[in-house]
């Protein structure tokens, strides 16, 4: 676990205010981060330059298990924004490693996912099987496009021999540009609906295992981890003592932050990654100040009245809604209209 208090030394340059300043690493998930599907994020290329440029130490975390490392770091490379597969942290190599511990470095697992899972398994020295028929001795599911109901009903056969279940991740959904669509946490669901219990393992976010990997690979002292999901990157950064930085591009919204329970609630909340280079006192989960937006208690809403940025309004309205409980917001004045709008609330 790293201290989250432990200041590491920071870039030179920039200035002191600057977010970036006052971490070691930056973390940074993928899907909803830097890509949706095959499309870069708006400003994402920018921002992952600008971090090359000034010698920030970037690594990349990702739950989706569909592609090996030096099949990410070739897609990020080829939308502008240059990765090295050393840099990379999948959930299918976290878990084909943790698979291997397990069986001592020796034995079959059957792989429901991607074509990548399978290449990891293999890289491991273990031999990945197809039917509940070759005898498997772990089941281990990660996301995959073409996984079907015969993939599911060989796992479930294999389960209830005795395999043990595996998990790479249960994110319910994958960001797209076309919108949420079914995640591997989805297809696991429907596993867990027909055997009636939940997998053994997972091995993803929310556990901090990637993140802990990515920073000790980097001695790092203080990361930060950005993503778009409260319920991995959010949840996991937390659990592994790590500041966070949640941007809105991906799946999580602003009414699911004001839901937030603890053990989800970012350090800080941004559009997006250009706020890297913006003062950390005003995307930080406090109450802003100067005080330019009041929240109300209207009995069974929060009525918003003020003005300013959006932001600023969805960080007044995160303080009263931690404290008091959420409840549907309600814009005071043309100002607060607009702002609740930009937020999607």
């Amino acid at each position: 676990m790293i201290d989250a208090a432990t200041s590491g030394a920071v870039p030179d340059g920039g200035a002191a205010g600057e977010l970036v300043r006052a971490y070691d690493l930056v973390i940074l998930d993928l899907d909803g981060v830097l890509y949706l599907g095959d499309v870069a994020v708006a400003g994402a290329p920018d921002a992952v330059r600008r971090l090359r440029d000034e010698k920030v130490l970037v690594a990349y975390a990702t739950n989706n298990a569909s592609r090996l490392g030096k099949d990410v770091a070739a897609l990020l490379t080829g939308l502008g924004m240059p990765a090295e597969e050393d840099e990379v942290v999948t959930s299918a190599r976290a878990a084909a490693q943790v698979v291997a511990e397990r069986l001592g470095g020796d034995g079959s697992v059957l792989v429901v996912g991607a074509p990548a899972l399978r290449e990891e398994v293999r890289a491991v020295g273990l031999r990945p099987v197809g039917a509940a028929s070759d005898g498997p001795q772990v089941v281990l599911q990660g996301y995959g496009p073409s996984v079907g109901w015969a993939d599911l009903a060989e796992a479930s056969v294999a389960i209830r021999g005795g395999a043990s279940w595996v998990a790479t991740n249960v994110d319910k959904t994958l960001p797209s540009p076309r919108g949420p669509l079914p995640g591997n946490g989805s297809l696991v669901a429907a596993l867990a609906t027909a055997l009636g219990r939940q997998p053994d393992l997972v091995v993803g976010k929310p556990d901090p295992a990637l993140f802990v990997a990515a920073s000790q690979a980097r001695e790092a002292t203080r990361p930060l981890c950005v993503g778009d999901r409260l319920d991995t990157d959010i949840e996991g950064a937390n659990r592994a003592g790590m500041d966070s930085l949640l941007v809105l591009t991906g799946v999580s919204r602003a009414a699911d932050l004001l839901a937030a329970g603890p053990e989800m609630r970012p350090t800080f909340v941004a559009e997006d990654l250009s706020s890297l280079w913006a003062d950390a006192s005003t995307l930080r989960l406090v109450r802003p100040e100067p005080l330019t937006w009041t929240v109300a208690d209207g009995g069974a809403t929060w009525v918003l009245s003020g003005h300013g940025r959006a932001l600023d309004a969805l960080r007044a309205l995160c303080v009263t809604a931690w404290a008091g409980g959420s409840r549907p917001v309600v814009a005071a004045g043309p100002a607060a209209e607009e702002a609740v709008r930009a937020l999607g609330l």
